[in-house]
């Protein structure tokens, strides 16, 4: 009878044991925090396992994703219909959100890694708002076995060489603002004089092939040869470059634009500690150094060091960043409709 008895009290031990061991698995599940992040689909994999994991580790949390364009991301925090902590926009929709007063002003003394960075990424909207953790350049790419002659100028894509033979932005992409502000550039003003601009963009117009709002369609026009050049950012190249391996970049004499990625916290999220923390992760030389390294970002954190191999394709280096037009993001939002409306009325065929 004392074996049995043995046998049993053992049995419920193990029992007990198991029991408790499920209890800490499923309490362990339960206390993990979740941080949503609205961010871009692209690379997806490598943020998951490179960037996001690390993070999640260390900080026992479970990092959701809610992915997709700029506009379509903004307009689902705009109308309330998403639970997102943190959000990466392009500084010229970011702008938007802080006017919309989407998000939450940030701590800066719980960014330690502000001290690494670039200038330009720190504040490009302002103290108050997130700053840049990448910078790419907008430039001109080319085909010179389709040119005449090397293009080194804004001024170029006017030539009488490439009537016919480009591509611009539209003006409600990302980048269209920078075509407005690169035409009164070219007209010689010093300051910005949208008449000018839209005097020279009149110009240019017959040797657009196509206005592209995507930049799948630059490299498919670039590919089959229908366009020989046109403004793009350097980030995309590679794809040029894989469709026409003699392709080159171009940054313009007179400088080429900076194109900042900034991340924010969102306004009224239950995470705004977690979220500056993970905004400081991000500008960390660790999470940037990988991106680098692995082409899917321009570094603005100053410690990553590359090889001239690792740094091809990608915006890097003081001087690079400093020779870049930074738009006055605010004067971009406030005169866009306008823009927008001009463009239409006197360029559009």
């Amino acid at each position: 009878m004392k074996k049995l008895v043995s046998a049993v009290t053992a049995s419920s031990f193990l029992l007990l044991a198991a029991c408790s061991s499920d209890d800490t698995a499923n309490s362990s599940k339960e206390t993990k925090e979740k941080l949503v992040v609205s961010t871009w689909g692209f690379n997806e994999d490598f943020f998951r396992n490179e960037i996001y994991a690390p993070f999640e580790k260390e900080n026992n949390v479970e990092i959701v994703l809610d992915t997709g364009n700029n506009a379509d991301r903004l307009n689902k925090v705009r109308q309330g219909n998403s639970d997102v902590d943190v959000i990466f926009l392009s500084d010229y929709y970011a702008q938007q959100g802080i006017e919309d007063n989407l998000f939450e002003t940030i701590d800066r003394s719980k960014l330690s890694n502000l001290d690494n960075i670039y200038e330009a990424a720190k504040a490009p909207l302002g103290e108050e708002y997130g700053p840049a953790y990448t910078i790419a350049q907008f430039g001109i790419a080319y085909n010179p076995d389709e040119v005449a002659n090397p293009i080194t100028s804004w001024k170029d894509l006017w030539s009488e060489d490439l009537k016919g033979k480009i591509t611009i932005p539209s003006i409600t992409s990302t980048t269209g603002p920078m075509i407005v502000d690169t035409a009164s550039l070219v007209s010689g003003e010093e300051t910005f004089n949208e008449n000018k601009a839209f005097e020279q963009l009149k110009a240019l117009m017959p040797s657009v092939v196509k206005e592209y709002g995507q930049t799948s369609e630059f490299v498919n026009m670039f590919a089959q040869g229908e366009i020989a050049a046109g403004p793009i950012m350097e980030m995309y190249f590679a794809d040029l470059q894989e469709a026409v391996p003699n392709a080159e970049f171009v940054t313009p004499a007179e400088g080429g634009y900076a194109v900042m990625n900034t991340m924010n916290v969102v306004k009224d999220t239950d995470q705004k500690e977690l979220s500056e923390k993970f905004i400081n992760y991000i500008l960390g030389k660790e999470a940037q150094e990988k991106s680098a390294k692995n082409k899917v970002d321009s570094p603005v954190n100053t410690q990553v060091e590359l090889t001239e191999e690792e740094a091809e394709g990608l915006t890097y280096g003081e001087d690079v960043i400093a020779s870049l037009h930074t738009l006055d993001m605010k004067f971009i939002n406030d005169n866009l409709k306008s823009w927008i409306d001009r463009w239409n009325r006197e360029l559009v065929q």
